[in-house]
């Protein structure tokens, strides 16, 4: 009975940590990282191996905000660009600038709570709208290639 804190209260926690927090993290960063990479390099607006900084903490913050607005470009561009009907300006940018206002606002006394709750739903409805638009890339056809020598 000595110590109040075992060393393995510590695995227990980081493993609590691991499968609570980092693993839907990267599960989204994946699902993510798969949609800017359906999009051709010519319409991306950033690359897609920048979404891991969305795993350092506080950095996330305000790196969430740049790839919102980066997917929302990138999105775009691959939509125009296959020529595909339909589909709203800067796709899912709205949803996800109000989710990472809601994660700025989480770390504010008293609001954060609410702001955290209101975050945790926006999250998930961002990330359900970054997999559609993934699927439906995934129907696209690819635009054909002109040659334009004579």
């Amino acid at each position: 009975m000595g110590e109040l804190i075992q060393p393995w209260h510590i695995a227990v926690l980081i493993m609590v940590f691991g499968l609570f927090f980092l693993l839907p993290l990267i599960f989204y960063i994946l699902t993510l990282q798969r949609a800017l990479e359906k999009c051709a390099p010519s319409s991306r607006s950033f690359s897609p191996e920048m979404l891991w900084l969305l795993v350092v903490p506080l950095v996330n913050l305000v790196w969430h905000f740049m790839v919102v607005i980066g997917m929302a470009k990138s999105l775009e561009n691959e939509f125009r660009r296959r020529n595909a009907p339909g589909i709203e300006p800067l796709p899912g940018q709205s949803i996800g600038i109000a989710m990472c206002v809601c994660a700025a606002c989480s770390i504010v006394p008293l609001l954060g709570f609410l702001a955290a709750i209101a975050y945790l739903i926006l999250w998930i409805i961002y990330w359900v709208r970054i997999a559609e638009f993934s699927r439906v890339l995934s129907m696209l056809p690819e635009p054909a290639l002109t040659n334009r020598t004579k």
